[in-house]
């Protein structure tokens, strides 16, 4: 045997599975980016099942399950799941995963429990397109997702807007009265 036997294509396609799920192992939000790997939905979901019965009780951050690299974090009553190859950077798909938390994190204004992200889905859902695309990663920082799926700073509480963000607020309603 060769080295060159063990050396694979290189490819972009880094991330085959985003996964939150509930407490009980129910599917909350999943994005999958391999359809060969998960043919269909029943795939994905006895997948699913198997992963969370692995690691519910499990104190660790990874597993290998079914040749694949699954990292994850718990959290109150929800599990976030980052899926890669077995090939696959553990450290950048950890980067991944933090990026993930951080940011779903940032949108629930550090309130992350299941009843809260069912409340803010549309934007969670927008920050996983916003770091992953086809399985390729375009972001791993949670302050750029966040910056880029642009919460709008009248969502944001007056005592939690920065200086700028105020000013801009204010100049904006200036500018609004104004035009009337």
């Amino acid at each position: 045997m060769t080295m060159d036997s063990f050396l694979l294509e290189p490819s972009l396609d880094s991330v085959k599975a985003l996964l939150i799920l509930d407490n009980d192992g129910n599917r909350i939000m999943a994005k999958y980016y391999d359809d060969l790997t998960w043919a269909g939905v029943e795939d994905q979901k006895k997948f699913e099942k198997s992963l969370f019965t692995k690691t519910h009780k499990a104190n660790a951050e990874i597993i290998m399950l079914d040749g694949m690299n699954c990292l994850y974090k718990s959290n109150v009553d929800l599990f976030f799941y980052v899926i890669g190859s077995g090939q696959e950077n553990e450290l950048l798909l950890m980067s991944v995963l933090d990026c993930l938390y951080s940011t779903v994190s940032s949108i629930l204004r550090k309130n992350v429990d299941k009843r809260a992200l069912f409340d803010h889905i549309d934007v969670v859902m927008l920050a996983m397109d916003e770091m992953i695309d086809g399985g390729i990663i375009l972001e791993a920082d949670p302050a750029e997702v966040t910056a880029r799926i642009c919460l709008r700073s009248d969502d944001i509480p007056l005592g939690e807007q920065t200086v700028a963000q105020v000013l801009q607020s204010a100049k904006e309603q200036l500018k609004w009265s104004l035009l009337k």
